[in-house]
């Protein structure tokens, strides 16, 4: 079994005496290893096997170790590549370093040193960094993830709920989005809403539905998520801070397969896979009387349980350069690579966090870095500013961020009249105009 875990090493060199005696030394330190002796044997052996690294020469027939490093940059991304040469220069190590080689290494070879850089390349990049056995959203090597993965395949084709738990901002919405993707209502629509950001008043509309007229400001019927998800996935994120009045409704709707929109005397039937997710001890939350059992174990037919990002480190680089491709690409800039320390520094980093503050942190950089390496300084001080982003809201911040939410959801309610949304909220027209503009919320953008 330690066979499977051991980092898989890909030589390529032209001279067939080196190549066999850096195997050989290689191999001694625990790698597997496995050698070509061209640039083209090399894209050969990579479309039957994943590897974890590769080691290059520089000079070479045919296609050399700078036109090899360019095909493995566009079909393999996260491959850290390590070149060697007998011709090292300083041109020829700052034109590899500006092309993203991970180390330039001269021969002869120390030994120590190609040591020391494939451990680097290992501890950032992690261990089999393409074997990802499902086409989904999630960008991972991480066994446990690659594990879930795997779930999500088995589970796709049933029509179970499945209840999601895990921190907040460790992607629980992409990984309902992956069980909507295999499930055999992937033709369907994926409807998701945070049970948590809606007040506990509109939430019943937003989930049902209501007939115009059902209560003050209803002025136009108004279709539910259920509704909406007709046919494909409702996803109901942080379901542990539904109110209990609505958990009853909920657990109706779930036994019975059919909704009553507010307002309306006829029972609608509906097919909705349902996929929930929750940041909370849902147990602890049922001991506490703020859960309902029944409906507890009604959505928890199966469990997947998230790690945090500080438990699947692997990611953590693949993560980065796939969030700086994506946020380069969109403020027009050429792509941008980290520096092997700046990197080392986001690997060594805890993300209490998690992604999301991984994906502010990644922003931050890359807006701020003019060229086209990221460097290490530049990283530590958007750590240390971005420290603030793990830390809960503060009690008046979390109240100003209620108020427009619940501003916004009730103007929507009353389809953008402020008089009929005024009622609602049970406040005097001016004092609601004052609030929506202290929030500087367009009305007419809600409509």
């Amino acid at each position: 079994m330690a066979e499977i875990t051991k980092p898989r090493i890909l030589l390529v060199d032209d001279d067939a005496s080196l190549l066999k005696l850096l195997a050989i030394r290689i191999e001694s330190k625990g790698y597997q290893v496995s050698t070509v002796e061209s640039g083209l044997a090399a894209l050969q052996q990579l479309k039957m096997q994943t590897f974890d690294a590769v080691i290059t020469d520089l000079r070479m027939d045919e296609m050399d170790g700078m036109a090899l490093h360019r095909q493995l940059q566009s079909r393999y991304p996260s491959m850290p590549v390590i070149m060697m040469t007998a011709h090292g220069s300083i041109p020829d190590a700052v034109e590899a370093t500006k092309q993203g080689i991970f180390a330039f290494i001269t021969k002869p070879v120390d030994k120590d040193e190609l040591f020391d850089s494939l451990a680097k390349a290992i501890e950032i990049h992690g261990v089999h960094g393409d074997e990802t056995p499902t086409q989904t959203n999630i960008v991972t090597r991480s066994g446990a993830m690659l594990h879930l993965l795997e779930q999500v395949k088995l589970l796709g084709p049933t029509h179970v709920n499945v209840l999601i738990s895990g921190a907040s901002g460790t992607g629980k919405e992409l990984l309902a989005q992956a069980i909507h993707q295999h499930s055999h209502v992937s033709d369907g629509p994926f409807v998701a809403i945070n049970c948590g950001a809606v007040p506990g008043e509109l939430l019943e509309s937003e989930l049902f539905g209501h007939k115009k007229g059902a209560f003050t400001g209803a002025v136009k019927d108004h279709q539910g998520l259920f509704q909406q998800a007709q046919g494909g996935t409702l996803f109901l994120d942080e379901i542990g801070d539904m109110p209990l009045n609505l958990q009853v409704k909920l657990l109706r709707v779930l036994q019975e397969k059919t909704i009553r929109p507010v307002g309306f005397q006829e029972e609608i039937p509906i097919d909705v896979r349902i996929v929930s997710a929750t940041h909370k001890n849902l147990p602890e939350a049922i001991n506490n009387q703020l859960f309902r059992e029944d409906l507890y174990y009604r959505l928890n037919v199966v469990n997947l349980k998230l790690p945090p990002l500080c438990e699947r480190r692997e990611d953590i680089s693949l993560l980065a350069q796939h969030f700086a491709s994506v946020i380069a690409k969109r403020m027009n800039q050429d792509e941008k690579r980290f520096a092997n320390d700046a990197m080392h520094a986001l690997v060594r980093y805890d993300w209490p966090g998690n992604i999301r503050q991984l994906q502010n942190v990644i922003e931050q950089v890359v807006a701020l870095t003019p060229g086209n390496v990221i460097a290490v300084q530049l990283v530590e001080s958007a750590l240390n500013s971005n420290v603030s982003n793990a830390e809960p809201l503060s009690l008046n911040d979390a109240k100003k961020e209620f108020e427009r939410d619940y501003l916004i959801n009730t103007l929507k309610m009353a389809a953008g009249n402020v008089a009929e949304a005024a009622k609602l909220a049970k406040r005097n027209r001016s004092d609601f105009y004052k609030l929506i503009k202290k929030h500087n919320i367009i009305v007419e953008n809600l409509i």
